[in-house]
């Protein structure tokens, strides 16, 4: 773990205060849940919580069955990275952080649909060149946990209505898997 300096008294209610740096390059809003454990050095930490994270082998299975229906890529995220995909190399999106477009869609509860792929300038993932062609957020009890995106391939460059049907319902699938 990496130091920063930066240190923090524990108030009389047990509370301390996330340094504003720390907040920010976490993507740690108000409101966000943060696990807490501790390990065998006998160190607190704190982690995002992330139900779809924590299900992520629901996710892998929900990406590969999409992708054999939808015939075209698939990414499940959390509200911050990829959680699961199928269709592409791992590599080519493991790990990759929520572009700001993709969020701002998470946040405002939006849906998006590509008419056609010569005008489609929806990068979903940071630094990756794929485009998103739909891309449905996963809202559970009334919070957004995160998105299901299927993205730009050989065959497609445009969402049908198949896709339009397949993603909502992969959506709906996880945020029922999420509440239990």
């Amino acid at each position: 773990m990496k130091a920063t300096g930066i240190v923090r008294r524990i108030d009389d209610l047990g509370r301390v205060v996330i340094p504003k740096e720390i907040r920010r390059t976490m993507r740690i809003r108000e409101g966000d849940p943060l696990e807490i454990y501790t390990n065998s050095e006998g160190e607190v930490i704190f982690r995002k919580y992330s139900a779809l994270s924590e299900m992520s082998r629901n996710a892998d299975h929900v990406a590969e069955i999409m992708h054999k229906l939808a015939g075209c890529p698939v990414a499940v995220f959390d509200k911050d990275q990829v959680t699961a995909s199928s269709g592409l190399p791992k590599k080519e999106l493991a790990g990759r952080r929520v572009s700001a477009q993709l969020e701002e869609l998470m946040e405002s509860r939006g849906q998006f649909f590509c008419p056609d792929g010569a005008t489609n300038k929806f990068f979903p993932a940071e630094g990756c060149e794929r485009t998103a062609i739909a891309a449905v957020p996963v809202i559970t009890a009334g919070d957004v946990s995160g998105a299901v995106v299927f993205l730009t391939g050989e065959k497609c460059t445009a969402a049908t209505d198949l896709h339009k049907s397949l993603i909502s319902a992969a959506s709906q699938f996880l945020a029922r898997q999420i509440e239990g």
